[in-house]
């Protein structure tokens, strides 16, 4: 099927296809209802106590979701990069505050979807119901493949998975952030690398 748009959108009609045939009409919809946003690095998209309501899928860029602990240190939670879904989840689908914060790592592209037109595409098409439903399953996923390698593997192995399945970490996001997201320090990962 071919999509007459922005070729910031070719790679999210991709995505989107790879889960559930999309229809022209919700191509169509998508376009008119989400916005292209050039954003800066180092930019904070959302801060802690802060209402979600706008959903990100990066064109082009990489950004990163982090919280502060007791100490005031920041401790990083996800990386996203090309072809993924910036969001506060919780905040996003629960309409209350969230304990997060979005910040991008690179100059980003974005298309970018508020939570109320979100919500007018699922209740106008099907389709799209399956595609949130898949994503939303693969995130959860995710999570919890993340918390159960915090909880049960070593620093070393935990640094070793992480190159392996995301290699474009070490030459897009500072040491600091990657220890912080091992939940170890950066010394730690500095011994851990000259290991390897």
């Amino acid at each position: 099927m071919t999509y007459i748009a922005a070729p910031e959108y070719e790679s999210l009609f991709y995505v989107f296809n790879a889960i559930y045939p999309l229809s022209q009409g919700l191509c169509d919809e998508i376009i008119q209802q989400s916005e292209i946003k050039q954003i800066k690095k180092r930019t904070v998209l959302l801060k802690a106590g802060e209402t979600s309501n706008t959903i990100y899928f990066i064109v082009k860029g990489a950004a990163r979701v982090y919280y502060m602990n007791k100490e005031g240190e920041e401790i990083t939670s996800w990386f996203l990069f090309e072809n993924e879904l910036l969001i506060s989840v919780y905040s996003f689908f629960t309409g209350q505050p969230g304990f997060e914060f979005l910040e991008t790592i690179e100059d980003c592209v974005f298309i970018a979807l508020s939570r109320d037109k979100l919500n007018v595409l699922y209740l106008q098409y099907l389709e799209f119901n399956v595609i949130g439903r898949k994503l939303t399953e693969y995130y959860y996923i995710r999570n919890e493949k993340q918390a159960n390698d915090l909880r049960m593997l070593s620093a070393k192995e935990r640094y070793t998975q992480l190159m392996s399945t995301t290699p474009q970490l070490i030459n897009r996001v500072a040491l600091g952030y990657i220890a912080s997201y091992l939940g170890i320090s950066q010394e730690t990962l500095s011994r851990i690398r000259k290991q390897i």
